[in-house]
């Protein structure tokens, strides 16, 4: 389920933050085999230089119509566009990160069908390391059908095999080729929830960071990321997350108590924890230590938000991982949300280091 509320400023209507081959027994029963294949991941990236994402792996169908609603009872409609894409926000974060040149390595399932096969070729085409993905025989590949206006969208989500193995259950020497860990999609993955946050601490006893986005909880209960955030470095809900998951009221007092509940010990040298909130079309801000950053968004001719959330988080990691002050940081990720939106889908959009630099450059003119 691909995250839509990375910051971005439209011209014209814009969205309200959105509701976000060798056998193998990665949790649970069946048949496993992982996808094979290269990439620049962790592995490839130089020493421990890369981030290794854990998520869901998943095509978005994206519907596009100034009004893409069905009607029922047979009737068949025309719209402007419909297009398969990378999807799934965990993909689309990691397709984000490796725009930006950073090695990303990815571990996740898909199942056996062609949906599968899109992803994993669409993901090794972009430079990500997919060799250690779980291939699931007999079960479908997760799967989004999204119905997108200019001004808002609905999502359907097949989860099939998202929550398909215990991503916990990730090689150990896979996790420590990274320097950082990244989970997204945190509520889809409920084989998951028990064992993810031990991983974290582990990978943090062992020198790595690691961030989380939990994206929309569809049960609507907001409860179990407590476990995570104790050993999370960087937090990246949106405004509605954020007040859900503190029942408080203002994003803002929301972000300070998300960041009580971060890691209060860190090893030498790395960044202070750090919550970051996507607020749409009115930007970010970021709370880190005794520091607070708004940074407002970027007008962009808005065709497709898909996504941006994600690549909101791909630009805040890198800055992050690269020790830039917080203000510098959120402003990559606000310029790499806003930016994606200018094509369809959640990654053709998404720009190269120096697109988001002057992007920026452009807007303090």
């Amino acid at each position: 389920m691909a995250n839509d509320d990375g910051a971005h400023r439209a011209r014209g209507p814009a969205p309200e933050p959105g509701h976000g081959r060798d056998a193998r027994t990665a949790g649970g029963g069946g048949s496993r085999t992982t996808a094979g294949g290269g990439g620049t991941g962790p592995a490839a990236a130089g020493g421990g230089a890369g981030v290794l994402v854990l998520g869901e792996i998943n095509p978005d169908v994206i519907v596009t119509d100034p009004d893409p609603r069905p009607a029922f009872g047979q009737v068949e409609r025309s719209v402007a566009g419909i297009e398969l894409t990378i999807g799934s926000s965990s993909a689309i974060f990691a397709c984000g990160l490796a725009r930006l040149g950073m090695g990303v390595g990815f571990y996740g399932a898909v199942g056996d069908d062609a949906f599968g096969r899109f992803m994993l070729d669409a993901l090794a085409e972009r430079g990500i390391d997919v060799s250690a993905c779980v291939v699931l025989p007999g079960m479908p590949t997760g799967a989004s059908v999204i119905l997108a206006s200019p001004r808002d969208r609905a999502i359907l989500t097949a989860v099939g095999a998202i929550d398909g193995i215990d991503l916990a259950a990730v090689p150990r020497a896979l996790v420590l080729r990274a320097r950082h860990l990244h989970v997204g999609s945190w509520f889809l993955q409920a084989r998951s929830h028990a064992g993810l946050p031990g991983l974290f601490a582990d990978a943090r006893a062992s020198g790595l960071t690691t961030s989380l986005d939990c994206n929309w909880d569809p049960d609507d209960a907001w409860t179990g990321v407590d476990a995570m955030l104790a050993h999370t470095d960087v937090f990246l809900p949106n405004a509605a997350e954020a007040t859900r998951l503190t029942g408080l009221d203002d994003v803002e007092a929301a972000a300070w108590e998300l960041l009580r509940r971060a890691p209060s010990r860190r090893a030498a040298g790395q960044p202070a924890p750090t919550v970051a909130v996507k607020l749409g079309r009115d930007g970010a801000l970021a709370v880190s230590g005794d520091e607070v950053v708004r940074v407002p968004a970027l007008a962009v001719d808005v065709v497709d938000t898909t996504g941006a959330g994600d690549s909101f988080g791909g630009g805040f990691v890198h800055g992050w991982l690269a020790g830039w002050p917080l203000r510098a940081a959120l402003e990559l990720a606000v310029a790499c949300g806003s930016l994606s939106c200018r094509r369809p889908g959640g990654t053709s959009g998404q720009p190269t280091l120096d697109e988001a630099r002057g992007a920026l450059a452009e807007m303090r003119r």
